[in-house]
């Protein structure tokens, strides 16, 4: 009898420290500012210049890699993404295009791709974003002369877009990345020029 005790407690305790191990690996996302920099202003109308550029990091014991789709629409991603289980659910809240229109207001962004999908942004936002049957949790605003929104699905994985202007404004610069705790696993930057 008091070895089943010992036992049962010895299983309680067990349990209660991998739920709290589980948790403790969970990353948070911490709240952007919502008041916008001065005499910043992202709007307008831009090309994409050059994709060559751009990277990607293999991910970590993985030979899969994240891809940005270039004509896909989110609806499509997001079943497929329902239908498996392996890799990052954060990937279907990446939209892409050549062109984007962005709307700058004095509470959000609006950022068209191609005409086709309108992402909606609230400064200083934190919320769940649903594409389909995922979620995550989302937060966005402004760090330093930057538009950061930061996505975390169920599995700890971050996506991270930074929008920001180079050479006086004539140059929209936008770096994505995704990671898993200390880890990268992807990494790009797009530079737009106003058109």
């Amino acid at each position: 009898m008091k070895l089943r005790k010992k036992l049962n407690t010895f299983c309680a305790v067990s349990v209660a420290c991998t739920v709290l191990a589980a948790c403790a690996s969970q990353p948070e996302l911490i709240a952007k500012s919502a008041t916008v920099p001065s005499g910043l202003d992202l709007s307008g109308s831009w090309q994409l210049r050059d994709e060559r550029g751009s990277r990607q990091l293999p991910r970590t014991g993985a030979d899969q890699q994240i891809l940005i789709p270039p004509e896909q629409s989110r609806r499509n991603r997001a079943r497929r993404s329902s239908r498996r289980s392996s890799g990052p659910s954060v990937h279907v809240f990446l939209e892409s295009g050549n062109a984007l229109k962005v709307t700058q207001t004095g509470e959000g962004l609006f950022i068209s791709f191609d005409r086709s999908v309108v992402e909606e942004y609230t400064f200083g936002e934190n919320r769940i974003a649903a594409v389909g049957p995922i979620e995550a949790q989302r937060v966005s605003g402004w760090q330093d002369r930057a538009y950061v929104v930061e996505t975390l699905d169920e599995e700890g994985n971050v996506l991270t877009e930074s929008w920001s202007l180079e050479d006086g404004g004539a140059v929209l610069v936008r770096d994505i990345a995704v990671s898993r705790g200390d880890d990268q696993v992807f990494s790009s930057r797009q530079y737009f020029d106003r058109s």
